[in-house]
């Protein structure tokens, strides 16, 4: 192209503005509010919820383990604003708990942790008897062991001698959470108990419910237990719903399904006279190291006690999409300074939906990897793909530009190493096809880290060397079908990454035939 060819001014400026309107609406399609019916006022405050006192840089497995006395002091002074009670689930480190409780009027389900250590149960339940004894009038029930049975830590003859010995020694009504299969699993256990404490989490169970049907399935299963049980009373002990995370089959986490959940489950139980329990009261951070993603988002208010929607008001599934969309307005106008002028027509109105496609790429990873990344190794992961996709970026938008001085040296750089970028995408495609087919259960969807590369590869075939780029076809086509039956195609997540890696083959595929038929470049062939 000559430094005179013309400039098609109309065709780039329609573009400009359809990419801007389909940026725009992306963002806000994600983030516009949604307004539910409220589950707390000022004047009406909710049952219960669970409560563990950590702050956003603590876990219970940090040494030393050191909680802070003023953090649990604000903490129950914001949800005595909205909770009757608060459940705990250990007495170590919360010996304090009763006495702020009684400070801010909350009562309390006292926890005790039980697990396969004698020792350590042992400091518990004297801990649990010793507290309920001195604030009679702030605990109103002891929880022995939660979940117990369900880590198999402890038998069910084993948990039932335990309820007995706390029922001897406390004159609150005792009892034990877990998973409500556990129950019926475990039917030994229920007579020791003055009542039921059973977990109902759609979305975590064998076969996950979506949130169309999760309080219908909530509902029944309350229903079965309250007849089968009766005249034992059930408690609602764990109920409640992702804000962020991967999905599991038709189970989607956002802000706006948690908020659903949790108004509709607060109307339906109150409506039918039903005892619960929310979880959680605030975002676990923590709780990413063993349940991926979506276990550090099951709060209420976030990880720093700010208002998430859930409650009351308009909620939205993602509240930062304002900066979102001024990051991707920056690297689409970028981008578009750094192509200069399109090469022709057709390029002027493909050159500016590329950017917008690279912006909204980059930024829907970008989200991803905020709420996903747990430590230094996972956020340099996420660096160095968002730093690929803007390598890729430069080189498609130079090869719709007319390329002359810096913008040609640069593009011929970028060119000669091309065969070394989509060696990079075909090896992050392969290691997340890999791991989404062997370990899923707690990994997300990468379908915004990779849908760049691949169309651009797809579109712009490149030589590379031979070996490599048949393996990594290989092992992510290999991986397609399998994550999908894993996942069933209920799950549009799943769908998505299926999608995007059948791009990436397609791309991959399309590169080994340019490489067959032409000689590979003397910077790959030097890489190989």
């Amino acid at each position: 192209m000559t430094a005179h060819a013309r400039f098609p001014v109309l065709p780039y400026i329609f573009a400009c503005l359809l990419a801007v309107l389909a940026l725009a609406g992306l963002w806000y399609g994600l983030g516009k509010p949604v307004t539910l019916p409220d589950a707390a006022t000022p004047t009406h405050k909710l049952q219960c919820a669970s409560y563990t006192p950590f702050d956003k840089d603590q876990s219970p497995f940090d040494t030393p383990f050191a909680l802070r006395p003023e953090r649990m002091d604000a903490d129950l002074a914001l949800l005595a604003t909205r909770f009757h009670c608060i459940r705990t689930y250990s007495m170590t480190g919360l010996e304090g708990i009763p006495a702020l409780a009684q400070k801010h009027g909350l009562k309390l389900l006292l926890g005790a942790w039980v697990n396969a250590n004698p020792v350590d149960t042992r400091k518990e339940v004297d801990a649990l008897i010793k507290a309920a004894n001195e604030y009679p009038d702030v605990v109103e029930g002891v929880i022995v062991g939660n979940e117990a049975l369900l880590r198999k830590e402890v038998t069910g003859a084993q948990l039932a001698k335990l309820i007995g010995e706390v029922k001897a020694k406390v004159s609150q009504p005792v009892t034990y959470a877990d998973v409500w299969e556990f129950w019926l699993k475990h039917p030994e256990v229920a007579p020791a108990v003055d009542f039921l404490t059973i977990h109902l989490l759609p979305y975590w169970e064998d076969n996950p419910t979506g949130i169309d049907a999760a309080l219908e399935h909530v509902g029944e299963i309350r229903r079965v237990f309250g007849n089968k049980f009766a005249p034992k009373d059930i408690l609602i002990g764990e109920t409640g719903w992702p804000s962020e995370g991967r999905q599991r089959e038709t189970a989607l986490p956002s802000r706006v399904n948690e908020a659903k959940f949790i108004r509709g489950f607060v109307a339906m139980a109150e409506q039918n006279g039903w005892r619960y329990n929310l979880i959680e009261a605030f975002d676990q951070p923590w709780k990413r190291e063993s349940e991926g993603a979506v276990g550090g988002y099951w709060g209420l208010f976030d990880a720093d006690r700010q208002e998430k929607g859930v409650l009351a008001g308009p909620v939205s599934n993602l509240p930062l999409w304002p900066q979102w969309l001024a990051v991707g307005g920056v690297i689409f106008l970028l981008t578009l300074l750094l192509a200069g002028r399109p090469a022709s027509s057709r390029a002027a109105l493909a050159l500016p939906l590329l950017a917008a496609l690279g912006a909204g790429c980059i930024g829907l990873w970008g989200e991803l990897a905020r709420v996903t990344s747990r430590y230094v190794g996972e956020w340099a992961w996420a660096a160095l793909l968002v730093g690929l996709n803007l390598i890729v970026l430069a080189y498609a938008a130079l090869a719709l530009a007319q390329r002359q001085g810096w913008r040609a040296r640069l593009f011929a750089w970028l060119e000669a190493r091309a065969s070394w970028w989509l060696l990079a995408a075909g090896f992050a495609a392969a290691v997340m096809m890999t791991a989404l087919v062997f370990d899923p259960r707690y990994r997300s969807f990468p379908s915004a880290a990779l849908l760049l590369p691949a169309l651009v590869y797809l579109c712009r075939p490149v030589a590379a060397p031979r070996r490599e780029i048949a393996v990594l076809t290989l092992f992510v086509a290999a991986g397609i079908v399998p994550q999908l039956v894993q996942e069933t195609l209920s799950n549009v997540q799943a769908i998505g990454w299926a999608a995007v890696g059948t791009l990436m083959v397609a791309a991959l595929w399309r590169s080994l035939r340019v490489t067959a038929a032409a000689p590979v470049p003397a910077v790959a062939a030097q890489a190989h």
